[in-house]
């Protein structure tokens, strides 16, 4: 049996969701498929000892996400500030500094190297047109280097250096070497800078979602009902100029468009009949995930705001090298939040769960002392062990993706388009860059099904 509907949806992330949302909104019928057995993509909510939740996905917004703070209102939900009080710990080549000013104690020379080196990226970052990057001045130039060479050739000093080692690792799970400078300039200005990007209060990681970010898509997915159909992987689509079939192992469904809401690596690995146009082909072979191993360490309560430490942390000397306090509001236990990123998450997933565990219990006591050997429940993901993410927190552009294929990244093909947060604008990698990216489709979509024709179904049940 073949459905008929008008749009097919793949993924019931954010970006899919938001799409699914709008289509219905304006008259269509839609089918949501949805490979895992529940929505959200890389938002994922876990319970804690005491009924509380984390997030073992994305997680934060902040100032200038308009799109997904729009959308978190309109669905009722209620944000709430990250632990942003008392003294951060930063560890930076060979120096160790606990300050209550976001500037840590390192020497005058490192720390005019970082703001000089910041100071020309942002410049550079703002002139980066961001619907076609690959316009830029200089865009060449930039693509056809790693961010690695950048940094060597604009910071002068060993901490300088290591800083923007962290800062690539916490940004796209990935090392310098693995990322075109080009798409690393884009990322940097699609957020405002790299203030934007790092800081806390004022910035990305500003805010949370009460009940933590997958509530958003639970959420849409509810009023969405039946259009969403989980444990339903796309194994294919075949398509022409009219209409497009998608089919799952069960099922098969016709529609006039389809919109594929994946990251990069996953659209790939579905089978286009006939086979995608050449650059979308080598664009979506050349954006691999970052890697990243996310850890929520519960403890009977958040002993280090006692101490006085926020529980923020930034470090190049241990694989747990960036910490959050996230504890959920109220009276609960404590959580300090970890990341094991790039080259670190590599090595952490071939060690066996109980030895990756003391090394991060080892890392979080040398932080915030030998309480820290005691959490009452240890909460890992290794996103890039997911089926149906297999990387996180998203895709990104290796050196000369962005100036050879770039206008593939959006542009429709025939009927299918694309969405994800790697497509967006403004905040790619983030909650609000999915929000864009489904507006966006969306949109397309509605353009090519208006009038009478473009509202028929394109064939009956069969």
């Amino acid at each position: 049996m073949t459905e008929s509907v008008d749009v097919v949806v793949v993924g019931a992330g954010l970006a899919g969701l938001v799409a699914a949302r709008e289509l219905v909104r304006d008259g269509h019928e839609v089918a949501v498929l949805e490979a895992r057995d529940r929505v959200g993509g890389r938002l994922l909510n876990e319970e804690i000892p005491g009924g509380g939740v984390v997030e073992m996905g994305g997680q934060w917004v902040g100032p200038g996400q308009d799109r997904v703070l729009a959308l978190i209102s309109e669905l009722g939900l209620e944000t709430f500030p990250t632990y942003d009080e008392g003294r951060y710990l930063t560890e930076l080549a060979g120096g160790r500094s606990l300050h209550t000013g976001r500037i840590p104690r390192l020497s005058p020379l490192t720390l005019a190297d970082i703001q000089q080196g910041q100071w020309r990226l942002d410049r550079m970052a703002a002139r980066i047109p961001l619907e076609e990057a690959w316009r830029a001045p200089d865009a060449a130039r930039l693509d056809g280097q790693t961010f690695a060479s950048w940094v060597r050739r604009n910071f002068r000093t060993k901490g300088g250096r290591a800083f923007m080692g962290v800062l690539m690792q916490a940004i796209f799970a990935a090392e310098p070497e693995d990322v075109s400078a080009l798409w690393a300039a884009f990322y940097i200005g699609a957020a405002g800078g790299v203030d934007a990007l790092v800081d806390t209060t004022g910035g990305g990681q500003q805010d949370r979602i009460v009940g933590g970010s997958q509530r958003i898509a639970r959420t849409m997915a509810e009023h969405l009902g039946d259009a969403v159909r989980l444990d339903a992987p796309v194994q294919g689509i075949a398509w022409t100029d009219e209409h497009v079939v998608v089919r799952t192992a069960h099922t098969r469904i016709r529609a006039r468009r389809a919109v594929v809401a994946l990251p990069p690596p996953l659209a790939s690995r579905i089978h286009y009949s006939p086979g995608l146009p050449g650059d979308r082909d080598q664009l979506v072979q050349r954006m691999p995930m970052g890697r990243v191993i996310k850890l929520n360490v519960v403890y009977e309560e958040p002993f280090w705001r006692r101490k006085g430490l926020s529980g923020q942390v930034v470090s190049d000397r241990r694989p747990c090298g960036i910490v959050y306090d996230n504890t959920p509001p109220g009276d609960g236990p404590g959580v300090l939040l970890g990341f094991l990123e790039g080259r670190h998450a590599d090595a952490a997933a071939r060690l066996d769960p109980e030895t990756r565990r003391r090394q991060v219990l080892s890392d979080l006591t040398s932080y915030f002392g030998p309480t820290a050997r005691k959490p009452i429940a240890f909460l890992e993901r290794d996103w890039a062990a997911e089926e149906y993410s297999r990387g996180c927190y998203g895709a990104f552009a290796t050196p000369g993706t962005l100036t050879r294929f770039g206008p593939a990244l959006r542009a429709p093909v025939g009927p299918l388009h694309w969405a994800g947060t790697e497509t967006a604008t403004r905040w790619p990698g983030y909650m609000d860059g999915a929000v864009e990216s489904g507006l966006r489709a969306a949109r397309e979509v509605a353009g090519t099904l208006t009038g009478a024709e473009g509202r028929a179904r394109p064939s009956a049940r069969s």
